[in-house]
This record gives C-alpha cells, sequence and structure tokens, in this order.
C-alpha cells in the first residue's frame, strides 16, 4: 500500500523558510512524477510544484506565482520528496500536500495524481 507522510510544517515569521519533506512507501517512486499542492482556509487546493522525469532528467515546474520563492526536489534513494520554501509570506499560509503516481508523469491538476499525503500545516505569521 503506497503511504505519503508530510513533514516539516509549523509557524514561521514572514520572510522565514522552511523545508517540508514528504516521505513515500509502501512503492518505488524513482521515475515517476510528485508534486505540491496546498489549500489555504477558505479556497480550494492549488498546484504548487511538480518534478517529472523527461528526456533524461528531472523538470520542475511551479504555480507562477511562487517561481523563484519555491524549490522543489527529491531523494530518490530515500524516497523522498521536498519542498523548500523561501521568503514566506502570510498568504503561504495552508495545509501543504504532497502528491504522487505510481507509473508516468504528472500535471498540475489534482486528477493526475494517485496519491495523496495527510498533509503539514503551514502558518506564515506577519
Amino acid at each position: 500500500q503506497v503511504r505519503l507522510e508530510e513533514s516539516g510544517g509549523g509557524l514561521v515569521q514572514a520572510g522565514g523558510s522552511l523545508r517540508l519533506s514528504c516521505a513515500a512507501s509502501g512503492g518505488t517512486f524513482s521515475r515517476t512524477g510528485m508534486g505540491w499542492f496546498r489549500q489555504a482556509p477558505g479556497k480550494e487546493r492549488e498546484f504548487v510544484a511538480r518534478i517529472v522525469w523527461s528526456t533524461w532528467r528531472w523538470n520542475t515546474y511551479y504555480a507562477d506565482s511562487l517561481k523563484g520563492r519555491f524549490t522543489i526536489s527529491r531523494d530518490n534513494a530515500k524516497n523522498t520528496l521536498f519542498l523548500q520554501m523561501n521568503s514566506l509570506k502570510p498568504e503561504d499560509t495552508a495545509v501543504y500536500y504532497c502528491a504522487g503516481k505510481r507509473v508516468g508523469s504528472v500535471g498540475s491538476k489534482e486528477a493526475d495524481y494517485e496519491y495523496w499525503g495527510q498533509g503539514t500545516q503551514v502558518t506564515v505569521s506577519s
């Protein structure tokens, strides 16, 4: 059974940084696409970033509004996905979810993903 577990969330002041981790178990994710989404209070879940294997290398994609502040990466040896978040703003406050798929690439839509973690809360104070 595939399981994704996020960690690393917490309370941080505006301008600070956090690094989220997502540990995957129950399968092999060395070549499959994975991503991060977030859901702020009262809002729908939205795409944050994804990392996919294409043209013999890992390619990363971000929501336009987050480019330059967030970085997605992965450690395949440890089956772990990361999201480095810098220059955090109060509007980044949300529950952050990692998501994956056993086979194939993924896009920026929730329907592209098969597995989801439970989420980790990130709160940015002003």
